[in-house]
C-alpha cells in the first residue's frame, strides 16, 4: 500500500531534503535520503542551520545561504559540517547546503538560487517533531519561529513541488507542544486534501540504519550537545519504550519514547502554510527576530484551543 506521499514523488527527479527547524533536523531526513537515492533520483541536503555558517564558508549561494563542504571550517556546533564527514564516510557526495537564520524574503531569495544552480524540481521540508503542524491558537507553540520561517519561504517559492514531512511524534511534549491539537490539525489536512499518509521508518533498513549510524556519529562528535530529538527518534527506531533518557539534557524530566515516534508525517506544505495563522505577518519580513516578534504577538492575541491530553 502505497502512500499518497511518494505516488507525488514518482515524477521528481532532482530532489532537495532540508531541515526546516535547524539543528538536528536534517538528520530526520536521511532515511528519505537513503530512499530516494536508491530510487534514482538526484538528491540533495540542505538545512537551516544553529552556526555561524557565514564564518565557515565562503561558498554563498543567494543572501543567506553557504555550501558546507570539506573546505568549511569546523565549528564548536556544527551538525551540517559533521555531517559532510558522514557522508564522505558513506560514498556519498560530501555537501550540505546551510541557510542563517534570516527573515523570510531572504531565506526564500537564498532558496530560489540554490533551485536554480541545482536544477531543483522538488523540495521536501523535514521536521525532527511535530511542531511545525502548529497553526498559531494552540495553547503552547513548541519552537515553532525556525519551521515557520522556512515554510513561509519555501511555500512562496514557484515552479516546484513542495512537501512536508515530520518525524518524532511525541518528542515534542518535552518542548510544550499539544499532539491533541497536532493530530486536530492534521485531521483538518486530512479533510482538505492536504495530508499524504504516514509511513514507518525500521530499523535494519537501509534507510533506518542510516539514521540510526548518523545519531551516533554526531553524538561522537559533538558529545556536549546530542539533540533530544534525534536521540528520541532513535532510540523509538531502536525499540526504546517509556522514560528512557540517551542524553543528559533531559535527565529530571519524564520522556515518553515509543513507536509512533518513527513515523514519518506527509504533508502538502503549502497545505499547512495555508493554515498558519500568522502567516501574512512574516511573510515580508527580514530578519529573524521579526518572525519571533510576529508569531508571539499573534500568539497573544489569539483565541487559544485549551491544552487536551490525549484519550489513550
Amino acid at each position: 500500500m502505497q502512500i499518497p506521499f511518494f505516488r507525488a514523488l514518482e515524477d521528481s527527479q532532482r530532489i532537495l531534503i532540508a531541515g526546516c527547524g535547524g539543528g538536528f533536523d536534517i538528520v530526520s531526513g536521511l532515511p528519505l535520503y537513503v530512499f530516494l537515492r536508491n530510487a534514482d533520483k538526484s538528491v540533495y541536503l540542505a538545512n537551516l542551520s544553529f552556526a555561524r555558517v557565514d564564518l565557515a564558508s565562503r561558498k554563498k549561494i543567494g543572501p543567506a545561504g553557504r555550501l558546507v563542504d570539506s573546505d568549511s571550517r569546523m565549528q564548536g556546533y556544527f551538525p551540517e559540517r559533521h555531517l559532510v564527514d558522514w557522508l564522505a564516510a558513506r560514498g556519498c557526495e560530501p555537501k550540505v547546503f546551510a541557510f542563517e537564520k534570516t527573515g523570510v524574503r531572504p531565506l526564500r531569495q537564498s532558496y530560489e538560487a540554490l533551485v536554480t544552480l541545482l536544477n531543483v524540481d522538488t523540495i521536501i521540508l523535514v521536521d525532527g517533531g511535530t511542531d511545525s503542524l502548529m497553526k498559531g491558537d494552540e495553547a503552547a507553540l513548541g519552537t515553532i519561529e525556525e519551521d515557520a520561517l522556512s515554510i513561509a519561504a519555501v511555500d512562496q517559492l514557484e515552479g516546484v513541488r513542495k512537501f512536508l514531512v515530520c518525524l518524532g511524534f511525541g518528542v515534542d511534549n518535552y518542548h510544550g507542544v499539544c499532539h491533541h491539537s497536532f493530530l486536530e490539525n492534521t485531521a483538518e489536512l486530512i479533510r482538505s486534501g492536504g495530508y499524504l499518509g504516514c509511513v514507518s521508518v525500521s530499523a535494519g533498513t537501509q534507510e533506518g540504519d542510516a539514521l540510526l549510524d548518523a545519531v551516533d556519529y554526531l553524538n561522537e562528535r559533538q558529545p556536549n550537545s546530542k539533540s533530544i530529538v534525534a536521540n528520541s527518534i532513535a532510540s523509538a527506531i531502536r525499540g526504546g519504550f517509556g522514560n528512557r533518557h540517551d542524553t543528559e539534557r533531559t535527565r529530571g524530566t519524564e520522556l515518553f519514547i515509543n513507536a509512533l515516534m518513527a513515523l514519518y508525517w506527509c504533508y502538502d506544505l503549502a497545505a499547512v502554510a495555508r493554515g498558519m495563522g500568522f502567516y501574512e505577518a512574516i511573510a515580508c519580513s527580514e530578519k529573524f527576530h521579526e518572525v519571533e516578534n510576529a508569531i508571539r504577538i499573534h500568539h497573544a492575541h489569539a483565541d487559544k484551543r485549551d491544552w487536551k491530553n490525549l484519550p489513550l
